[in-house]
C-alpha cells in the first residue's frame, strides 16, 4: 500500500508506478532507515508522544526486521515504492496498529534526508580510510627510494633531476587534501533533519536533540525547510570525490607511460596487468587505464547532482530522488578503484637503474651547472648562456655534461674548474636542494615521517 494512497480513488498505473519506484537503488539505505526509525520511536516514548510499550514494540519490530533482512530471511520487495514504504509496511504487518504509530510526527521528507546522511556518513568515514591506506603505501615507498634519481618534467619534458621518493609525495600531499575536503564534507552532512517534517516541523512536542544524540549527529539542522531540502552535502562529496579521482587519474596517466617501454621505470605486478588476445609481447596497464576512464564516470555524477539541484524551489521536490543513484555511483566508482589501486602501486616494481640513465641524458643538471657559474661571481643570464652553449655543445658531440673534458668547458669559460663535476653531479644536484619541500632524501624521508603523523589523527 502507497503512503499516500487516502487521497486517490484508483491504483497508479504499472508504467508510472515503475518510474516513480526508487526501491531498486535505495534498498541499499535499509539499515539507515531502521536506525533512524528506532530513534524516532524511541523519542516518541521518551517524549510521550506515544506510549512507553508502544514505543518498546516497535523498536523490536525494526531490530527483528533488520536481523532479518541481514540473515536473509526477509527479501526486500522490488515492487515496494522505496525502502521506507517496505520497511514501515513490514513492521505494520508484524505489529498491526502499533506499527502504524511509527510515522507519527514524521514526514518521509526528513525521513529521507536523515537515511542519505547517516548513509553517506558511513561511505565518506570508508573511503578516508581507503585514502588514508594509499597515502600509506606511498610513504612507505617514497622512503624506500628516496635516493633513487629519476627526471623531473614540465611540459612532458626532462627539467630537473628529482628522486622517486619525492615524485611519490607530490601525490601523497594531494591525497591528504582529498582527506580534509571529505572531512568537510563530512561536517555539513553531520546534521540531523528528523523533525522538520515535510517542511514545517510539527506540532508534537518532539525533542529532536534526543533523535540525534541516538543517531550519532553532531546536530540538528536549524531550519525546516532547508533540512529537507538541502543537498549540499551530496554535492560537496561529489565534488571532493572528483578531485580524488583527477588525481587518481594523473597518477595512472603517469603509471601508464613508465611502464612503457620507452620509459620502463616502472614494471606493474603480474596480477595487476593483462595480456593481449593476438600479441603474446604485450602487458597492458589495464588497471590504471580503467582508473583513469572512470573518473570521467565520478565527474558525470557530479554534474548530475549539480543540475538536479539547481532550479528547484523550496522545499522538497521529486527531482531529488535523482540524487541518490547520482552520488552512490560516485562512491562506489571511487572505492572501486582505490580497492584496485593501492595495491597496484604496492606491489609494482620500481627500475631505479633506467631512471637514473634518463635523468643522465636529458641534461637536467643543467640549471646546476649554471648556478655553479652564479656562485663565482658570473651574472645568472651570462652563466644560463654558457651552459646553453655547453649544452647544444654535446648534442653536437652525443655525449652529457658529466662526461665532457674540461677543456671543452673552459672553451666555452675560463671559470669553469674540475669542481663542476661535483657541482652536476645528479645525486649532488638533488640533495642539494635540501630547501623544505625539495627533492633532498633526508627531505622526502622527513616528508614522509610527517605525513604519516598526520594520518593517524584523521
Amino acid at each position: 500500500m502507497k503512503l499516500w494512497a487516502g487521497r486517490f480513488s484508483k491504483e497508479v498505473d504499472k508504467k508510472t508506478n515503475d518510474f516513480n519506484s526508487s526501491i531498486s537503488f535505495d534498498s541499499r539505505m535499509y539499515k539507515e532507515d531502521i536506525e533512524g526509525s528506532i530513534a524516532h520511536a524511541t523519542m516518541l516514548g521518551k517524549c510521550g508522544i506515544i506510549f512507553g510499550d508502544e514505543s518498546e514494540a516497535i523498536v523490536k519490530g525494526l531490530e527483528g526486521i533488520l536481523s532479518d533482512i541481514e540473515s536473509g530471511k526477509l527479501e526486500i520487495d522490488p515492487n515496494a515504492e522505496d525502502i521506507h514504504t517496505f520497511i514501515e509496511g513490514e513492521l505494520t504487518e508484524r505489529l498491526g496498529q502499533t506499527g502504524k504509530r511509527l510515522h507519527t510526527a514524521r514526514s518521509r521528507n526528513d525521513q529521507v534526508a536523515v537515511d542519505i546522511r547517516l548513509y553517506l556518513k558511513k561511505e565518506t568515514v570508508a573511503v578516508k580510510g581507503q585514502l588514508k591506506e594509499l597515502v600509506s603505501v606511498l610513504c612507505n615507498k617514497a622512503e624506500q627510494y628516496s635516493t633513487a634519481v629519476m627526471p623531473g618534467y614540465t611540459h612532458l619534458q626532462r627539467a630537473q633531476p628529482i628522486t622517486f621518493g619525492h615524485h611519490l609525495m607530490a601525490y601523497a600531499e594531494m591525497l591528504l587534501r582529498d582527506i580534509d575536503r571529505l572531512d568537510c564534507a563530512y561536517k555539513h552532512m553531520d546534521e540531523m533533519p528528523l523533525g522538520c517534517g515535510a517542511l514545517a516541523t510539527t506540532t508534537y512536542p518532539i525533542d529532536r536533540t534526543v533523535t540525534a544524540s541516538l543517531l550519532g549527529f553532531s546536530g540538528i539542522c536549524q531550519n525546516s525547510l532547508d533540512g529537507v531540502s538541502d543537498r549540499d552535502f551530496c554535492m560537496e562529496l561529489a565534488s571532493a570525490l572528483s578531485i580524488v579521482m583527477v588525481h587518481l587519474s594523473r597518477f595512472s596517466e603517469e603509471i601508464i607511460m613508465w611502464c612503457s617501454w620507452e620509459f620502463k621505470f616502472v614494471e606493474l605486478d603480474d596480477a595487476f596487468s593483462t595480456g593481449s588476445s593476438i600479441m603474446p609481447q604485450k602487458k597492458n596497464p589495464d588497471i590504471a587505464e580503467l582508473v583513469r576512464g572512470k573518473s570521467g564516470r565520478v565527474f558525470g555524477d557530479l554534474m548530475t547532482l549539480l543540475t538536479v539541484m539547481k532550479g528547484i524551489a523550496l522545499a522538497y521536490n521529486k527531482d531529488m530522488q535523482e540524487d541518490k543513484e547520482a552520488i552512490f555511483d560516485a562512491i562506489d566508482t571511487v572505492k572501486m578503484c582505490l580497492t584496485a589501486f593501492t595495491p597496484m602501486i604496492e606491489t609494482m616494481k620500481v627500475l631505479p637503474d633506467n631512471m637514473r640513465k634518463a635523468a643522465a641524458k636529458g641534461f637536467i643538471n643543467a640549471t646546476d651547472c649554471a648556478d655553479y657559474l652564479v656562485k663565482k661571481g658570473m651574472p645568472f643570464r651570462d652563466a644560463y648562456k654558457a651552459t646553453g652553449t655547453l649544452v647544444a655543445l654535446c648534442i653536437e658531440k652525443e655525449t652529457t655534461l658529466e662526461e665532457l673534458p674540461l677543456e671543452e668547458y673552459k672553451k666555452i669559460c675560463e671559470t669553469f674548474d674540475e669542481g663542476v663535476y661535483d657541482a652536476i653531479s645528479l645525486e649532488n644536484c638533488v640533495n642539494g636542494r635540501n630547501v623544505i619541500g625539495g627533492p633532498a632524501s633526508e627531505n622526502v624521508r622527513a616528508q614522509a615521517k610527517r605525513v604519516r603523523e598526520y594520518i593517524q589523527t584523521k
